[in-house]
Order: C-alpha cells, then sequence, then structure tokens
C-alpha cells in the first residue's frame, strides 16, 4: 500500500503534485449524512445489494486489457462511474488492509510489508483517470465530484494511517531481527513503510488522534477549493485583442493567439490566455506598454481579486491547521516535519543554501535593470523599469549585449524536432528506442495526444509506454508536468512502464510546425526527464518508486543539458522552412549568453522558495497572507521590478497539496546535484554522451530511483558529496570560497 503516493493522490488530485482543476463552489464541507456515508467502512459484508452488479458494470473497477500487459481504457470509461469506483474501491482496500492487520501469524516481511504492497491496485488505477479528469480534461461535472471526494479520501487514508493492529505489526517488523537479514532494498522498503505511519498520526492516541484526522480531512477540502480557484481565475480572464494591438508579437505568436481565440469562439481576434505560456511570450514582444500591464497583473493577481475565487482566506486557514497538525506529532514547525526525511533534513539546511544564492541572484538583477533602463531611457520612457517591462526590455538588451534574438532562435526549434531530439539522447544515454503504437491499438484521452513503445535497444526488449499530450486547451492546467500511469516492479512479476509527458504549447494553424522558445524547449527535456526516470525503474515494490521531493527534480533538471550539446544542435536544431541546422555563429550566441537574465530567473524563483519556507517555519496564527509576502520581500531586498514566481495566492505547489509545501526549495537543492553532475559529464574523455558516466548515471542515479537513499546513491555516482560551488558557476555568479 503505497501510503504517501496514495495521500499525495487523494488530497493533491494530482500526481505531480500541486496544480489541480477548478471548482466554484463545490469545495464546501460535507454534510453529517456524507460524511456518515463515507466513513468508510471496513465490513468486508456485502451491504449493497447492487455492489457486485455495479463492479462488474463500471468502466474505472476492470483490469486494464489489450497489449503491452495492458492499457488504461481511456476510450471507455465514464465520469459518472468515478464516484461510485472510488466508494467500491476504498471498500476493497480496507478489507485488504483488515486481513493484513487481523494476520493471527507472527508479524514477517512477506505477510506484513509485502502484503501491503499488494493492497490498492483498484484503486490506483482509478486514480490514474482521476488525474486525467484533474489535470488533462477538467469540466465543471468533475469538479464537483473531485470537491466531494477529496475530504472522503482524506478521511480513507486516515482510517489505515490510524489502524493500530496495522501499525503495531508494521512496527513489529521495523523493530525485529529479520530486518538485519533482508536485502537492502528491501529494508528500505520496511523503513519507509513504518515512517508513512509513524509520520503521520499512528503514534497518537485518543483525541489528538481524531484531531489529526479531522486535520486532513478539511485540509483536503481546502486545498481543492485552492486549486479550483486558481484554475477559475485562469479561465475566466482571458484578453482578446484586435490588429491593432498587436504590435510587436511575432507572427507564430500571432498565429497560436488566432487559433486560441478561434477555439473559443471569437474568430478573428486574438486571445491571450491567464497561463504562463500564454502572458510570457506576450510581455516579451508586445510593443503596447498598457496591454503588457494589463496581461502583467491578471496573471499575477490570480487567486487575489477579493472575489469569490480569492485565496488569501484559504491560506491563513491552511497554515493555521498545518501547524496545528504538526504540533500534535511534537515538531516546532511544519517545515521541520516536512524535511526531516528528505535530503536538506532541517529547514535550516535549505534556508542556508537559498541565503548562499540570494545576495549574487538580486545584486545581478540591479545590473540588468541598469542595463533596461539605459535602453528604456534611450528609447524616450521616462518612466523606470516596471515588472510588465522586464521581459520586453531584457529581450532588447539580450539583442544588443550577444546580438540574439530569441524570436530567431525559435526558427530552428519545432516541437516535432525537438521529440525526435530526446528519443536520440535517451537511445545514446539510457539505451532506449522509442516507436510510434499503431494509431488506435492504444486508446487515448484526446486527439492531441501520442504514444510510443519504449524498447532496449540491444535486446529489443519492451520497456514501457510513453503518452505526450502536448497542447493546452480549456480544461487542461497550465504548466508541463509528468506522470507514471503503472511503474516498474518485479515483486508481483515484472510490470512494464506507462510514462506520460504533459505540456501547454500553444498549437498552430493546422500544417504549420509548433515553434517553441529555447526555455520552452529546456522545459520539455526537463518533463522528459521525470519520464525516463520513470522509464529506467528497476525497483522491485511499488513504494520505492516513489520519490523525495528535494531530488526527484534532479534527473529532470540533469537531461536539460542535453538540449546544448553539439549532437542535438547539428542534428535536430534545424530552420523550420529551410531545413538548414542552426549555423555556428547563432549557436555561440546562445551559449554566450546562457548565463544571461539569470538575475531575473534565480530571483523569482528564490524568492517563492524563500516565502514558502518562512510560511512554514512561524506560527501562523492571525496571519494576513498578503501582508506577510509584502512585509516578507521588503524584508529580503526583493527588487521592485520583480515579482515572485508564483506569488502566495496562487502559489499551487504549496497550497493545492502539500508535494511541494514547505519543499519548493528542492528545485534548487536538485540543481546543486545538476550541475555537480553535469561537470562530471564535461570532465568525461566523451563528453556528455560518454559511456562510462552514463552507465553511472543510470545505474545509482535513475534505476534505483527510492530504493537507494539520495545522498549514498548520489556519492555512489560521484564519489563525493555535490558542491554548491558548481551551482553558482552555472549561474555566472562569483564562487567565494
Amino acid at each position: 500500500m503505497k501510503f504517501e503516493k496514495l495521500l499525495i493522490a487523494s488530497v493533491v488530485s494530482t500526481l505531480l503534485l500541486g496544480c489541480g482543476s477548478n471548482d466554484d463552489k463545490a469545495a464546501s464541507t460535507a454534510s453529517k449524512k456524507d460524511e456518515q456515508n463515507v466513513s468508510v467502512t471496513s465490513d468486508t459484508s456485502d451491504k449493497n445489494s447492487n455492489a457486485d452488479l455495479i463492479s462488474n458494470t463500471n468502466t474505472l473497477l476492470a483490469e486494464w486489457t489489450g497489449p503491452f500487459q495492458g492499457v488504461p481504457a481511456f476510450d471507455k470509461v465514464k465520469l459518472e462511474d468515478l464516484k461510485p469506483a472510488l466508494e467500491i474501491a476504498m471498500k476493497e482496500n480496507l478489507a485488504q488492509i483488515e486481513t493484513v492487520a487481523n494476520n493471527p501469524e507472527s508479524p514477517t516481511f512477506e505477510n506484513t510489508i509485502v502484503e501491503m504492497e499488494k493492497a490498492g491496485e483498484s484503486l490506483n488505477r482509478i486514480f490514474t483517470f482521476w488525474g486525467i479528469w484533474s489535470n488533462n480534461r477538467s469540466s465543471p461535472e468533475f469538479r464537483a465530484i473531485q470537491a466531494e471526494m477529496a475530504p472522503k479520501l482524506s478521511a480513507f487514508v486516515s482510517q489505515i494511517n490510524q489502524n493500530e493492529k496495522l501499525f503495531k505489526r508494521v512496527q513489529a517488523v521495523y523493530q525485529s531481527d529479520e530486518v538485519k537479514s533482508l536485502r537492502p532494498d528491501q529494508q528500505r522498503l520496511v523503513l519507509l513503510t513504518y515512517n508513512g505511519f509513524a509520520r503521520n498520526g499512528a503514534t497518537l492516541d485518543g483525541e489528538a488522534k481524531q484531531r489529526y484526522a479531522d486535520i486532513n480531512q478539511r485540509l483536503a477540502e481546502l486545498h481543492t477549493k485552492f486549486a479550483n480557484n486558481v484554475l477559475a481565475d485562469e479561465e475566466n480572464y482571458v484578453l482578446y485583442l484586435n490588429q491593432e494591438q498587436i504590435g510587436g508579437l511575432p507572427d507564430s505568436i500571432v498565429k497560436a493567439a488566432a487559433a486560441a481565440a478561434k477555439e473559443r469562439g471569437k474568430e478573428g481576434q486574438f486571445a491571450i490566455t491567464n497561463t504562463r505560456s500564454s502572458m510570457d511570450p506576450f510581455l516579451t514582444y508586445s510593443t503596447e506598454r498598457e496591454l503588457r500591464k494589463k496581461v502583467w497583473e491578471t496573471y499575477y493577481n490570480r487567486g487575489d481579486n477579493g472575489d469569490e475565487y480569492d485565496n488569501n482566506a484559504l491560506i491563513a486557514e491552511i497554515l493555521k491547521l498545518r501547524h496545528e497538525r504538526v504540533n500534535l506529532l511534537g515538531y516546532k514547525n511544519y517545515a521541520s516535519w516536512r524535511l526531516e526525511d528528505r535530503m536538506a533534513k532541517k529547514p535550516e539546511n535549505a534556508i542556508k543554501l537559498m541565503e548562499q544564492v540570494w545576495p549574487a541572484a538580486i545584486a545581478r538583477v540591479k545590473q540588468e535593470v541598469s542595463d533596461m533602463q539605459a535602453i528604456a531611457t534611450q528609447e524616450g520612457m521616462e518612466d523606470n523599469i516596471k515588472p510588465w517591462d522586464y521581459r520586453f526590455y531584457a529581450e532588447k538588451v539580450r539583442k544588443a549585449k550577444y546580438s540574439l534574438d530569441s524570436d530567431e532562435v525559435k526558427q530552428y526549434l519545432q516541437l516535432d524536432k525537438l521529440r525526435e531530439a530526446m528519443f536520440y539522447v535517451a537511445g545514446r544515454l539510457f539505451n532506449f528506442k522509442f516507436t510510434p503504437v499503431k494509431e488506435g491499438s492504444v486508446p487515448v484521452f484526446h486527439e492531441d495526444v501520442k504514444v510510443w513503445e519504449v524498447t532496449d535497444l540491444t535486446s529489443g526488449e519492451h520497456v514501457g509506454l510513453w503518452y505526450l499530450d502536448p497542447f493546452a486547451r480549456q480544461g487542461k492546467r497550465s504548466g508541463a508536468w509528468a506522470t507514471s500511469y503503472r511503474s516498474h516492479t518485479t515483486f508481483q512479476g515484472k510490470k512494464n512502464v506507462l510514462a506520460s509527458n504533459n505540456s501547454n504549447f500553444i498549437k498552430g494553424e493546422p500544417g504549420e510546425p509548433v515553434l517553441i522558445s529555447w526555455d520552452d524547449a529546456e522545459t520539455f527535456f526537463h518533463e522528459f526527464g521525470h519520464a525516463l526516470h520513470a522509464l529506467s525503474s528497476r525497483v522491485a515494490y511499488p513504494t520505492l518508486n516513489d520519490g523525495v521531493r528535494d531530488y526527484t527534480e534532479f534527473q529532470s533538471q540533469l537531461l536539460e543539458r542535453w538540449l546544448s550539446t553539439d549532437e542535438v544542435i547539428n542534428q535536430y536544431l534545424t530552420h523550420y522552412q529551410t531545413g538548414k541546422p542552426m549555423p555556428a555563429e547563432l549557436v555561440a550566441k546562445i551559449k554566450n549568453a546562457s548565463t544571461f537574465n539569470e538575475g531575473f530567473k534565480t530571483t523569482e524563483y528564490l524568492a517563492s522558495a524563500l516565502i514558502d519556507m518562512k510560511l512554514h517555519t512561524m506560527d501562523p496564527e492571525g496571519i494576513d497572507p498578503d501582508k506577510f509576502e509584502r512585509d516578507t520581500l521588503t524584508a529580503m531586498n526583493m527588487p521592485s521590478e520583480i515579482v515572485m514566481r508564483h506569488r502566495t495566492p496562487h502559489f499551487s505547489h504549496i497550497f493545492s497539496g502539500e508535494g511541494y509545501s514547505a519543499g519548493y526549495y528542492g528545485y534548487m537543492w536538485a540543481e546543486v546535484l545538476t550541475s555537480d553532475a553535469a561537470e562530471a559529464f564535461s570532465e568525461a574523455p566523451g563528453g556528455f554522451y560518454d559511456k562510462d558516466v552514463a552507465a553511472k548515471l543510470v545505474e545509482h542515479l535513475f534505476s534505483v530511483r527510492n530504493a537507494v537513499d539520495p545522498a549514498e546513491a548520489y556519492r555512489a555516482f560521484r564519489g563525493r558529496d555535490a558542491k554548491v560551488e558548481a551551482l553558482m558557476r552555472d549561474r555566472g555568479f562569483p564562487v567565494t570560497k
């Protein structure tokens, strides 16, 4: 039973954490009658005469069939089956757990830990479809179900975490001499299983235990409501422009905006949607300053408009409940509890890393603003640089300093070609081959989704499937993410991997190539790194596929480095019209400008990460989130020309679930590993395609997933711990000793 993964899936409503879908009013507390109906009973008798019939006809409960060891039946599942399927699967899962808990035999690894790993397969399959409805195909109907079921799922998880008989059996195995005779990965599984209970209320008694469960249930409601409010603001605020208002926008962006308007019934106009993928290029190129301001304000005020979708009151309650909950367990604050089982171990360690980088980041911003202000003043702007000007004038500085035009670069970044480049890298490093499956042989949930079979290049052995959902559309959450529909395991026979990547690129006109920015291309590679991490898995048990939050971004960040290798540039970065490879002089400009605008990127990220940590290391009683954000940023000397990457009212990573709460620092923690590991490749005889280093990478850092402590895994790869100096060199910041 994968407790942490299930807890995240049920409460966050998305495998990759943080950004769920939308519902406006349905996230209210369940009625007493509803609570009684779903207080999921462990009674194995059939209290519903129709239960067998429902389970036989419910599309979500059916085992996956078809090729490749069975695949999700995206073409057959029905949303109306979701609620009854969840209720049946929860009862089934609890019955399985009760069987383990009441086993009359003495607790052993096999009859307790392994049996728990077997439990909950029906529920895990359902969460695959839940994730698609939440993230890729959200609708008002799903949001109503999501809001109703999130607290019920939380109550279900609490029933398992607080099952005293079960915990005593787990504890007995954890403390037994048998553990010493187990394989290292089995020992780690015992540790993770025990911690999954101990850190989630199993050690509490009486009123404290009940209060812990009540808090979790309320948090599930609040997390769902927060995510739904953000999506509501993304859907409700779309800026429609006419021909006279698109000055400065490159042709590719104009076409994408026209297509987005047409999709929304506004043919002849141009739609700037309230998502980063639409906002960012508009602020970079639009010559209409007032419109830039409007787009900027709309985007950064998501969840902060004082209306029914405002998130400030939710944030205050979430923080208060999290603080109370960890106090019940004896922790002084939420961050101390959250980081205990992560690489950083303590909030102080994460804060120390961020504060090492912060002064260099804001100093670089000062230099960047000075360069931009000089151009703005020269062009006649009498005002100072404002946040909605930053991207626009940064692009002008880029051209002036490096003769590098971002739109020129985009002409060589075709989405299809980049996908082929990723396959090339996967072949060279991981020995994977990607072959499109026959159309119609594997069900998909939208016509945009394509599927590839992944095989071992040498043996031809089947590894898994890779699904790609690349384009933005209504009902799809913004951003980019990766998820797995099925993870690799061997403890019940070898199971192959079903991995998925999801993006929000703007689809162009039919027949036209989709051109993306260099940053978006890096993100494409980044998310593919998550997929490769899943596809590389060689672990035996499901729980060992679950990631450690401040480590799991490392593998994906590292894969970004292969985008700028000569092999990829020369073969796959070709002009969309001429087919000619990117010229050497343009490549040189890109590499020379690799640390350009690093002050902006680092500062906007670090501001969010530091605010996250400060929110979760304080007593939140009486907090005013807006005031706290303003006052804290002022105390940090936050440059006025920049805003947090994720302002608190729409910080879905930390408030629509707990996947990244007190953990947003993890991107930088992982990037220290990334920079250090990249230097291992750059120092190797074969460079970034060195066979020996690649083999060590796969063996120690990809295939083991969470079967090995991440710090030990990295030392096995590198021979030592990672050094922060590599990160500073990467960002072009001064290296201090």
